[in-house]
């Protein structure tokens, strides 16, 4: 796979606590980062996927007003609170 150096200035904290990560499992200061920054743009990714479809319901008018949802949020304090949200 190719690759390409990237550069980032890191708050000092974080770089030692990256070097002790690194230590503790034998790997690479660079392999730590590709690994955090491989689950960090995922994360990214799905969260615009899921802004999207929100969006999408949004626009298909497919939402539940406030009150029902504060409703079934009071409802969680009761014995037997409500299964849904409206």
């Amino acid at each position: 796979m190719e690759t390409k150096v990237l550069t980032a200035h890191v708050p000092l904290p974080l770089a030692e606590r990256v070097d002790q990560l690194a230590s503790r499992l034998e790997r690479s200061r660079g392999w730590i980062i590709n690994q955090a920054l491989t689950v960090w743009v995922d994360q990214e990714d799905e969260r615009r996927l899921l802004t999207l479809e929100a969006l999408a319901d949004v626009d298909a008018g497919q939402v539940i007003d406030h009150q029902a949802v504060q409703a079934w949020a009071d409802s969680l304090d009761n014995a037997t609170p409500r299964s849904d949200a409206g």
